[in-house]
């Protein structure tokens, strides 16, 4: 492969997205590029007075079967592939008539934004772009002479190298390597979209593709480099917030700020604040409250110790009274889906402290796709959009839990679902007491999390624990009737719980010895 400059003389441009198309053009028609083009592409070229030749001249074939065939042809992609040192390459395009190809420029149809828009079915499929990837592959696969790009960001990039001398060679395989990813990406799309359309929950084969939105100063930790890329879902969180404040967010910022988000966004705003306060991707503390500063004051007393330096999720508007609260120790990263003037202001106080804002909270019932990587393969599963209404519930023991019992047993099941397994939630009057995260075994998550509500409440110079009066969630059936007598002897009343065990009738039994209304919601909240 020679490792000289590829020097432009004829550009085939066919973009559908035409963002900084006008200005490109006239860039290169100023250094003397020919260019040719399709369609819509040529027209705003045209009509900016730029000369363009069509590709059906290129071609000697007009374009057809509603703009579904228009550059595959020879002349097209033979001058793209040819290779310029080749005799038998020049004596082929000599005898035909192809003309070289030095710079393709091409971005897709948007099928990715024509599926996000809803369309039906027949409209995503006219969507899938088929000369515009066979382009991108041919041109990619030439780089040894041909420049591709598929994003308007590189057209600064294009020029710079030609007034260079160039583009080099490094250059021309960066951008291939680009254009590769987007057409897997592209392709990852179509894939995906089109198994869900056909119902296939497990098609043979996944693609997974991103788009980078960060290189990160290292990953959980120093030794480990990584990076943060988006996969064009446009969920609201970390991937679309606006960050106002603050330094660069690390991995597990970013990490621990979409754990804290999606617990924040699954208490419904017209229904009042809630706050959630997150350390290594655990809530510390949650709570609603009468105001935004409340709700954070009850989530902060959960366990005042654990919020220092913890990631803070709103589901409402910051203010600058919860704000001024906020500010009061320190913390790292705090989201919500907007925030006033005043809370921006005082912020602009603590320079370290991130501000991310996202316009909208993500929906906890909505569909997905969630992914981890386990040696020589992933594991892929729907996202856990499960949710449980009163109505849904069924009461186990002799005593029904009161109206108040069940409102904070459905809280504290909310909270479950976002607790590493196994996972412990005391509550009382709409706020985490005590959070027992990822043990072993579900007795000690269940001991923890009394302990902590024990050891706030002797910091706040209390008579008893908080735990005491307190409900219950477990996020997986009690094997064993001990963790629900450890839960009663810290002072719970009531309990909620998926049921299932083989000794269920025991723990039932256990329940009713000890007075304790349960409710079994038939439905397990897992998270590791």
């Amino acid at each position: 492969m020679t490792n000289q400059p590829a020097p432009i003389k004829r550009a085939l441009i066919s973009v559908s997205d035409k963002t900084g198309l006008i200005e490109f053009g006239k860039a290169l028609a100023d250094r003397g590029v020919d260019l040719v083009s399709t369609g819509g592409t040529a027209k705003a070229l045209r009509d900016a007075g730029l000369a363009v030749r069509d590709v059906a001249d290129l071609t000697g074939f007009p374009e057809m079967m509603d703009g579904r065939v228009k550059t595959l042809h020879p002349m097209v992609h033979g001058g793209l592939l040819s290779l310029r040192d080749d005799a038998g390459h020049q004596a082929s395009m000599d005898e035909h008539g192809i003309e070289a190809i030095d710079l393709l420029v091409v971005n897709l149809y948007p099928f990715e934004a024509t599926v996000a828009a809803g369309a039906g079915y027949d409209d995503c499929i006219e969507n899938i772009d088929i000369g515009g990837p066979a382009m991108i592959r041919a041109a990619s696969k030439n780089h040894a002479f041909v420049t591709v790009v598929v994003d308007a960001e590189d057209y600064s990039a294009v020029l710079e190298e030609m007034d260079a001398g160039g583009p080099s060679l490094a250059f021309r395989q960066r951008q291939a390597q680009i254009a590769y990813a987007r057409t897997a990406a592209y392709d990852a799309a179509v894939s995906t979209w089109m198994a869900s359309a056909i119902g296939e929950a497990a098609p043979r084969r996944r693609a997974v593709a991103g788009t980078l939105a960060q290189t990160l100063r290292y990953g959980e930790n120093p030794h480990q480099s990584a990076a943060f890329y988006t996969d064009g879902s446009d969920r609201p969180g970390v991937s679309t917030a606006t960050q106002h404040q603050g330094k660069e967010l690390s991995y597990n910022n970013i990490n621990d700020t979409d754990a804290a988000f999606e617990l924040a966004a699954e208490f419904d705003p017209t229904n009042g604040p809630a706050c959630a306060i997150i350390k290594h991707a655990n809530p510390c503390g949650v709570a609603t409250g009468a105001t935004l500063a409340e709700a954070y004051e009850r989530a902060f007393d959960c366990d005042r110790t654990s919020a220092f330096g913890g990631i803070i999720a709103l589901n409402q508007t910051l203010d600058g009274a919860t704000a001024e609260k906020i500010v009061e120790i320190f913390t790292e990263v705090v989201i919500a889906p907007d925030a006033d003037d005043a809370a921006k202001a005082v912020f602009a106080k603590k320079k370290n402290l991130r501000l991310l804002t996202t316009g909208a909270l993500p929906d906890p019932s909505a569909p997905g796709l969630t992914w981890r990587q386990v040696a020589g393969g992933y594991l892929s599963q729907d996202r856990d959009n499960g949710r449980i209404s009163a109505d849904e519930l069924k009461v186990a023991t002799k005593r029904a839990p009161t109206d108040a019992e069940l409102k904070d047993l459905l809280f504290a099941w909310t909270v479950a679902k976002h607790v590493k397994s196994n996972a412990i939630i005391y509550a009382k009057n709409g706020a985490t007491v005590g959070v027992g995260a990822g043990q072993m075994s579900r007795v000690d998550s269940t001991r923890i999390a009394a302990c902590k509500g024990e050891d706030m409440a002797e910091a706040m110079g209390l008579s008893k624990s908080l735990v005491k009066g307190a409900v219950v969630a477990s996020d997986a059936f009690f094997p064993f009737a001990d963790g629900l007598i450890t839960a009663a002897e810290a002072g719970a009343t009531a309990l909620i719980q998926p049921g299932g065990s083989m000794r269920d009738d025991e723990v039932i039994a256990a329940a009713n010895e000890l007075g304790l209304a349960m409710v079994l919601t038939g439905m397990r909240h897992f998270r590791h």
